[in-house]
């Protein structure tokens, strides 16, 4: 283990008002020498380009756009950012070959991570001066869709679990030394993103071809978007940490006000991450709730806008730095029925100092995913979310046909594998509320 990397302490929350959720856990800082993934910049000026070229750019975007509304967030795009892009990160197990065909389905399964970065460069000056914190992975999220793209699961792997991290390229030349036990959030620091992509494929024996790193500003742009995002509060959250006061009820949350949400703590739960990734969840299954509507699907601005942002506010793989890989990446995901996503925090358990995965929950878990097993939850929603009462009603099951011809069974290869409850969440066509904590019980 890099004693190095042991040699700084990071700055807990409670050290700094301007800095809680998704934040740096109490874990150990690199070198300061170590190279870093360089973060969102603000946009730059573009290249000019031929006016023709420019209107069939808007076109494309326009389509592009229509087809992929209602998908996974992470993968929606729009061809006009093509210009803006950043350069991508290098993986090491990106996909090799041709490009995907324009507006058309990728082809297979996939694998994309997604994590959301702490780090305040480029940020507003709300979220902290631009040095007071490293670049920590402290959302963490695995989006898998099956091979048939019948199903997606959106896997949520806690900031404060203790896992091996791998050697991980230097962007200078070498490798990283492997470190037996550390937090997974500091991967993005340690080795960037590609190194955060080589911890999950070690940790679940996943190959993870695709990643995008999102900062604070790309969910404040996502929920104003949309028009904000209506979430139910089961009870009272009050949280100083972030300055998030809500009453029991529904709420409709954008900017700002929709990221406080994303990063209270304290105000959620019993106070821990796990109860926050609870409360990630309810807001997450509201926003693509949201995106499926016909309130945004009609509007175009809308759709338009959630492209833009999704995309503007990313740092990308040079595998998914492409328009056309994003759009099919999105194509297979918009006719995915939303009771077929799944939102799963994995298995853990708590250990001195942050949690561990839970043996053999964890492992079960992903073996399923590996075989391309659908999975469904086996009912827990986590202590930081329960079940919204004022929910619409599910629609009654088809009824026997007249001829009495019994429904045939699914084949036991396509019975999904129901997980135990050590592993929560909800599916996205759930409506649940949020468990709110109130000062006097803090």
């Amino acid at each position: 283990m890099s004693r190095g990397f042991e040699s700084h302490a990071l700055r807990t929350c409670e050290e700094s008002p301007h800095y809680e959720g998704i934040r740096v856990s109490d874990q150990l800082r690199p070198r300061s020498s170590r190279s870093k993934v360089r973060t969102i910049a603000r946009h730059g000026r573009l290249k000019k380009s031929h006016p023709a070229a420019t209107v069939m750019k808007f076109l494309a975007a326009s389509l592009a756009v229509l087809m992929v509304s209602g998908a996974s967030v992470a993968a929606i795009a729009a061809y006009d950012v093509v210009a803006s892009r950043k350069p991508g990160v290098h993986l090491e197990n990106e996909v090799k070959g041709e490009p995907a065909p324009e507006f058309s389905a990728i082809k297979g399964g996939v694998n994309l991570l997604v994590v959301g970065s702490d780090s305040r460069k480029g940020q507003d000056k709300v979220f902290g001066a631009e040095d007071s914190t490293g670049d920590l992975n402290d959302v963490t999220l695995l989006l898998h869709i099956s091979e048939d793209h019948s199903n997606a699961s959106v896997i949520s792997f806690p900031r404060d679990m203790y896992v091996p991290i791998p050697g991980c390229p230097n962007p200078d030349g070498g490798t990283y030394s492997a470190m037996s036990r550390q937090k997974i959030n500091t991967t993005l620091t340690y080795g960037g993103l590609a190194c955060t992509v080589l911890t999950v494929e070690k940790l679940t024996g996943l190959k993870i071809p695709y990643a995008a790193e999102m900062q604070f500003s790309g969910v404040t742009a996502m929920s104003t978007a949309v028009g904000g995002v209506e979430v139910c509060v089961a009870e009272d959250i009050e949280d100083k940490h972030t300055n998030t006061y809500l009453k029991a009820g529904k709420h409709s949350l954008q900017g700002l006000d929709a990221l406080q949400f994303l990063r209270t703590r304290h105000g959620i739960g019993d106070g821990s991450d796990l109860t926050r990734i609870n409360n990630q969840q309810v807001f997450m299954s509201a926003l693509l709730r949201t995106i499926k509507s016909s309130d945004t699907l009609s509007d175009f601005t809308k759709v338009y806008s959630l492209a833009k942002a999704a995309t503007a506010n990313m740092q990308l793989s040079t595998s998914l730095n492409s328009p056309d890989t994003l759009v099919s990446i999105a194509l297979a995901l918009k006719d995915i029925d939303l009771a077929k996503l799944v939102f799963v925090q994995v298995p853990t358990y708590y250990t001195d100092g942050g949690v561990a995965p839970l043996q053999p929950d964890f492992e079960g878990m992903f073996k399923a995913i590996a075989a391309d097993k659908s999975i469904q939850l086996g009912g827990s929603t986590g202590r930081g979310a329960t079940v919204d009462p004022d929910a619409p009603v599910a629609p009654a099951p088809p009824k026997p046909s007249a001829s009495g011809t019994p429904t045939p069974k699914p084949e036991e290869s396509d019975a999904p594998t129901v997980l135990p409850d050590s592993a929560t969440g909800q599916t996205a066509d759930e409506h649940t509320c949020s468990v709110g904590r109130t000062l006097n019980n803090q």
